[in-house]
């Protein structure tokens, strides 16, 4: 069953292979469904550019949303850019595991809310934080917390998995000063529902409970499948709203997923067919360098037109160019056998793709596309070369 609706009727040869194709139609579908949430709630919406980074829609992205949130400083940077206008100004958040000071010293110019991943680094760089909040007095700063309460599935997402370097566990709390924190920043789920945040709250409301009072702003973090059909949208409203009211915060949420998910396909190209022990398919995509999380999740995504090995008349296992014999996406069926030539379509790989892309092998990057599935127009708007490779190397 194919999630990304729209792009039943979009013929892939329009575009260069391989290349992500993104439905702007399908981005502003989701968009409405976040500034739902904004309105009836009171939160803000920030979207997470680890997720997506298509800044070419940065002017549609805020007119909903209230800005971007950053992992460091090359996507706060894209933040300020792109999503920001002098007559449009949207918030730039930054959280990092580790800051260098160079680093700091450029993202306290930029940023908004500055989120510190351990009292020692919060402690260690008050000299740059005292100067930028002098410059800027409106600068913010706020601790990731780390409730220690698992609802990840996959351990390699679970912030919260023992031993996790990732946000601060309440004991430390007790023995640092909070002079200068105006919020805490959570995040603990991976495109997850509402009940597993529901019930994150529960703990971070036990064990915050002397802490959240003092507060201006608490941050939800990311992970929250909110555009899911399935979602308890409703359910989220009314918690953020009675979180905000029984605290007096302000609460933000940045989601990256929730943005771009069933949003955009990977076109790609069947190069040569060969047979051992099975019917193999070379494509110019490669699950190593476009799609990494098949291998590393690991997870089968779904080809537009193809069934479950064996499931339809003619089974083929489709793989990349690259030299790594695992360079592997899986195994499909078709109902009639595949010409070298055709093109596939990748299913729901707007988010967690692009941003993931590298060049092993020399292999090349995908062109970016974006497509209107109302008018029909597709408008390319990147494509890569050999100087994209080479300027990686040295």
């Amino acid at each position: 069953m194919m999630n990304s609706k729209t792009f039943h009727t979009f013929d892939p040869s329009r575009v260069p292979s391989p290349c992500f194709v993104v439905d702007e139609v399908a981005v502003e579908n989701n968009l409405k469904i976040l500034d739902r949430v904004q309105q009836e709630s009171g939160a803000k919406i920030l979207l997470a550019l680890k997720a997506f980074s298509m800044f070419s829609l940065a002017p549609l992205i805020s007119r909903y949303l209230h800005g971007t949130c950053a992992s460091g400083l090359h996507e706060a940077r894209l933040g300020r850019e792109e999503f920001s206008t002098q007559e449009q100004y949207r918030e730039v958040h930054t959280f990092s595991a580790a800051y260098t000071e160079a680093d700091l010293t450029e993202i306290l110019q930029i940023s908004d809310h500055v989120v510190f991943n351990s009292f020692g680094q919060w402690q260690r760089f008050q000299p740059l934080i005292q100067a930028a909040k002098q410059q800027r007095p409106e600068l913010e700063f706020g601790l990731r917390v780390n409730p220690m309460h698992s609802e990840g599935a996959e351990p390699i997402y679970d912030p919260c998995a023992p031993g996790s370097r990732l946000g601060i566990p309440y004991p430390e709390f007790k023995s640092n000063s909070l002079d200068g924190i105006s919020g805490i920043h959570f995040h603990t789920l991976c495109e997850q529902a509402f009940e597993p945040l529901e019930r994150t709250l529960d703990v971070i409301e036990q064990q915050f409970a002397d802490l959240l009072p003092q507060l201006k702003w608490v941050n939800f973090g990311g992970g929250h499948h909110i555009t899911k059909p399935d979602y308890n949208v409703a359910g989220l409203i009314a918690r953020i709203k009675a979180f905000q009211a029984k605290y007096n915060v302000q609460v933000y949420l940045e989601p990256g997923e929730a943005i771009a998910i069933h949003t955009g396909v990977l076109v790609s190209e069947v190069l040569d067919l060969t047979y051992n022990t099975l019917d193999l398919a070379i494509l110019d995509t490669s699950a190593t360098c476009h799609m990494p999380d098949t291998l590393e999740m690991p997870y089968r995504p779904d080809v537009f037109g193809a069934g479950a090995a064996q499931q339809h008349a003619y089974t083929y296992r489709l793989g990349g160019q690259t030299c790594l014999a695992g360079d592997v996406i899986s195994d499909y069926s078709f109902s009639e056998p595949l010409q070298i030539g055709q093109r596939l379509m990748f299913d729901d790989m707007a988010h967690y793709t692009m941003v993931k892309t590298s060049t092993f092998n020399g292999i090349g990057l995908p062109a970016i596309a974006i497509w209107n599935s109302k008018t029909d127009e597709v408008r390319v708007v990147k494509q890569f070369g050999y100087e994209d490779f080479k300027g990686r190397l040295s």
